[in-house]
């Protein structure tokens, strides 16, 4: 399960409520927000903004930290490698870049993301 490791509580991302309930999940997962400020997975009104690693469940409302930039470890990746989310359901893998795949990191081994949103 993947899970934070680094992280600035200053700089490293910011908090807002999420949309829908969240049911955890043992992957991260590219976040945007909704015309309501509110957390969805993919890219809502805003594009991919921050990425989420919340392994329990948090109902609708819950004000949760988005990750910009930090690392997460127990990552299930490959060494060197860069991660898209998808625009649609969030979900991070090694696919390409493109309009519906977005950067959200790398891999400097095969357990850790290095995240790095920029917007």
């Amino acid at each position: 399960m993947a899970r934070i490791d680094k992280y600035d509580p200053v700089g490293g991302g910011f908090r807002a409520p999420l949309a829908a309930a969240y049911t955890g999940s043992a992957v991260p997962l590219g976040v945007g927000l909704n015309s309501s400020g509110q957390v969805v997975a993919g890219i809502g009104a805003t594009g991919i903004v921050g990425v989420v690693c919340l392994p329990g469940n948090h109902p609708a409302g819950e004000v949760i930290d988005v990750m910009k930039d930090g690392e997460l470890v127990e990552f299930a990746g490959v060494a060197g490698t860069g991660y898209t989310a998808n625009t649609t359901t969030g979900v991070i893998t090694s696919a390409a870049a493109s309009a519906s795949q977005i950067v959200v990191g790398f891999t400097s081994e095969a357990t850790r993301l290095i995240v790095g949103v920029s917007r």
